[in-house]
C-alpha cells in the first residue's frame, strides 16, 4: 500500500505538468499574436481562463484513464 501511495505521489505532478506544458505552448502559439498587445497580467489571465478548465475537465481525466489502463495491464 505504501508503495502505491509513493507511486501516486510522483505520478500526479508529472501528469499535471504533461497536461499544462504542451497546452500552454499551444495556446501561446495560437493566441500569441492576438494577446501580444495586452499587459502580462491580462495575458496570464487569458491563458489561465482557457487552460485550467481544459486541463481539469478534459486532459487530466484522459491521462488518468490511460494511466489506469496501463496499471491494469501491468498487474
Amino acid at each position: 500500500m505504501a508503495n502505491n501511495q509513493q507511486e501516486n505521489k510522483h505520478l500526479m505532478p508529472f501528469l499535471i505538468w504533461l497536461a499544462i506544458y504542451p497546452l500552454i505552448t499551444l495556446l501561446l502559439f495560437v493566441l500569441g499574436g492576438h494577446i501580444e498587445p495586452f499587459p502580462l497580467p491580462v495575458k496570464t489571465l487569458i491563458l489561465t481562463v482557457i487552460a485550467v478548465p481544459l486541463v481539469y475537465y478534459i486532459i487530466l481525466p484522459f491521462y488518468f484513464n490511460i494511466s489506469d489502463r496501463i496499471k491494469k495491464q501491468i498487474k
